[in-house]
């Protein structure tokens, strides 16, 4: 690079969030269909994802697990990026792409300085879930029409999404694991 290169200034930094701990920020103009980041961390199984966080309450929503496949999580609590810190949001402005077994950030529409990046995590509903299921991954994003959680809408609803996000070649929201749980981040 030479003295007379500038270099672009990054897209994003991480800060305090309204929504919840960290957040992701943009610092500068991220234009619809960019790749923003990629979601890295230690790939392990699903047994040892489960192992990790078995002893955590049965209250506590908190991982950094997000699943690239049946054999294979990314633990990006172990050597991740700033990609762990991106909330969940209803009304998201990214969503998540999986392609080769790797998991990447994209923004869905242009994203202004100083936005906060999110997607929506979809955490899977699963029997036998506890009657305050919807409490413990209660969502904060303030989004008018937000759904009040951060799982997933209801199985009628979400395969017309699955439907729609197949027909893209690209997944509409993001599979994280938690407690045994599949999650869609945090």
């Amino acid at each position: 690079m030479t003295a007379t290169t500038a270099r672009r200034p990054p897209m994003f930094k991480v800060r305090r969030s309204r929504i919840h701990g960290s957040g992701v920020f943009a610092t500068r103009r991220i234009r619809k269909g960019t790749r923003i980041i990629e979601y890295v961390g230690e790939r392990v199984s699903h047994e040892e994802a489960d192992r990790r966080y078995e002893d955590r309450p049965a209250d506590d929503n908190h991982t950094f697990l997000f699943i690239v496949d049946k054999r294979t999580v990314i633990d990006a609590g172990v050597d991740g990026n700033e990609a762990r810190f991106i909330n969940h949001s209803c009304d998201p402005n990214c969503e998540t792409v999986t392609e080769s077994r790797r998991v990447f950030i994209e923004a869905i529409r242009t994203i202004q300085p100083g936005e906060e990046l999110s997607y929506d995590y979809q955490i899977q509903r699963e029997p036998g879930d506890p009657k305050d299921i919807d409490k413990v991954f209660a969502c904060r994003c303030g989004k008018p029409g937000c759904r009040g959680t951060m799982l997933s809408d209801p199985p009628k609803r979400k395969k017309k999404a699955a439907a729609k996000a197949k027909s893209k070649g690209k997944r509409a929201g993001a599979e994280h694991h938690a407690h045994g749980r599949t999650v869609s981040h945090r």
